[in-house]
């Protein structure tokens, strides 16, 4: 079984440690040259694999290791980011975090479906590109869709936007924090509240500051959870369509919590406990960042730079201002409820 399982992905994950390693040293050369790196390993991954997504089209040969790198090896990053995380430290705001989270998820939501209504989508491609940008992007799509009985070209179409645009999203959203006056406890909360997925908030945030990275990383992972309060809610309110009723009884808990998150949360707990020693912190937080740059690379041989010429302009246009709209209340809600960490 190993050596058919390593026959499958080898090629994929060899592809996506060789994206890895360039990029970091090409961080490595922009430290020599500049004294600091400007785009850090994990942009640089990223965009490495992008170009050569766009370029050249990745074979089935080498599919499964990339999807496979994207995905688990990320998730067993994130559990390994818990042991690095000191909770209370982050968790100062108390419950003032975790009610600016919820509202704007459930905000954002509701208006990014009414403009997706606006530019004329129908109204599950509306939900989708409104879900998409407000909870964990392509998985929120993926979990929403079946609940909704979406189409697979509305699927389609509005994960290839709010992939790349995610991306977009990634290297401009910095620019934010002296346009806009935030401390980088503040960005990190931003970016948390904004970037549709986790490898992107990553991303986003650590080469801004290590604070932005782990506030950022914790208030994604809140976001995400909010997945399952909302599947519900289209569950029940969809409860009538013939496609969406029969799927929605293969629901099962690690939809509602995924695993990592599950994993994230219980190291993060021990750390806090005092049960790990911070000698061993420090180490592990570089396997992480060596992990997360891998899934980096796999991430960015996913998105085709090219897909923004095969969907229509509405799409398009919804998921740009559903984003916009979402970074505005986000920006409000900070100020409103005074988040301003330590």
């Amino acid at each position: 079984m190993l050596k058919v399982w390593a026959a499958k992905n080898a090629p994929g994950i060899g592809l996506s440690v060789v994206i890895a390693i360039s990029a970091l040293l090409l961080q490595g050369a922009e430290t020599k040259l500049l004294g600091q790196p400007v785009i850090e390993g994990l942009v640089i991954a990223i965009l490495l694999g992008m170009i050569i997504r766009t370029f050249w089209n990745v074979s089935s040969h080498f599919q499964p290791g990339v999807g496979f790198s994207s995905k688990h090896v990320l998730h067993f990053a994130i559990v390994l980011l818990g042991i690095t995380i000191d909770l209370p430290s982050l968790l100062k705001a108390g419950p003032v975090m975790l009610i600016a989270v919820i509202a704007v998820v459930f905000m954002s939501i509701f208006a990014s479906s009414q403009i997706g209504r606006l530019f004329g989508l129908n109204p599950k491609l509306a939900i989708l590109v409104a879900c998409g940008n407000s909870i964990c992007g392509n998985s929120a799509i993926a979990a929403i869709a079946p609940v909704i009985g979406a189409e697979k070209k509305d699927i389609a179409s509005s994960i290839a936007l709010t992939a790349v645009l995610g991306v977009v999203v990634v290297l401009t959203l910095p620019l934010l924090i002296s346009m806009v006056g935030l401390s980088f406890y503040q960005y990190g909360v931003l970016a948390g509240m904004t970037v549709s997925a986790v490898p992107q908030v990553i991303a986003a945030t650590y080469p801004v500051s290590i604070i932005s990275g782990d506030i950022g990383t914790l208030v994604k992972l809140v976001r995400v959870l909010m997945l399952g309060p909302v599947m519900v809610f289209f569950a029940l309110r969809f409860r009538q369509s013939s496609v969406a009723a029969p799927r929605a009884a293969k629901f099962s808990l690690t939809q509602f919590v995924p695993w990592f998150i599950i994993g994230f949360v219980t190291m993060a707990t021990i750390r806090s406990l005092g049960l790990i020693p911070t000698t061993v912190t420090d180490p592990l937080r570089e396997v992480y960042r060596g992990l997360t740059v891998v899934a980096m690379s796999a991430l960015g041989l996913t998105v085709d730079i090219r897909v923004i010429h095969e969907v229509g302009r509405p799409v398009a246009l919804a998921v740009i201002g559903s984003l916009l709209l979402l970074i505005a209340v986000s920006l409000v809600l900070i100020k409103v409820f005074g988040i301003a960490g330590v």
